[in-house]
């Protein structure tokens, strides 16, 4: 298997761009955590956030699901902000709800989770942050 390759600037810029619906693994209902600041900032981009967290009821006013595949809608993209060893899982899981882009958050790094789900057709963005992507993009 090769090595992982992000995509390029104009990828992520064009993913960026567009309003989508976002599931944000690991979202916290902590407004000084990363996770609840990028779900925010996504937020406020225009995207719709759906916050993933098993553990709270709402987060930015949204409903939390417990996972992935429990949000009865379509997704687009599935933002992560769990530890690498859990993203086989999500990855999967994005995979079965027919999102088109797996974001790994900043030090989230799973290679063989990343090929799968290119495999499976999905575009992934790997130990990036939205938020730094915005900044250097746009």
């Amino acid at each position: 298997m090769s090595a992982f390759e992000n995509p390029t600037d104009t990828v992520i810029r064009d993913i960026l761009a567009q309003p989508k619906t976002i599931a944000v693994v690991g979202c916290s209902p902590d407004p000084d955590r990363d996770s609840h600041m990028i779900a925010a900032l996504l937020k406020a981009k225009g995207h719709r956030v759906i916050p993933v967290n098993p553990t709270a009821v709402t987060i930015l006013g949204e409903r939390c699901y417990a996972s992935v595949r429990d949000i009865p809608e379509k997704v687009d993209m599935v933002d992560v902000f769990r530890r690498s060893e859990f993203v086989p899982q999500i990855a999967d899981d994005a995979i079965a709800a027919g999102a088109h882009i797996l974001w790994l958050q900043l030090d989230v790094i799973h290679e063989p989770a990343a090929h799968k789900a290119q495999e499976a057709g999905l575009t992934v963005v790997m130990d990036r942050c939205p938020a730094i992507e915005y900044r250097r993009l746009f």
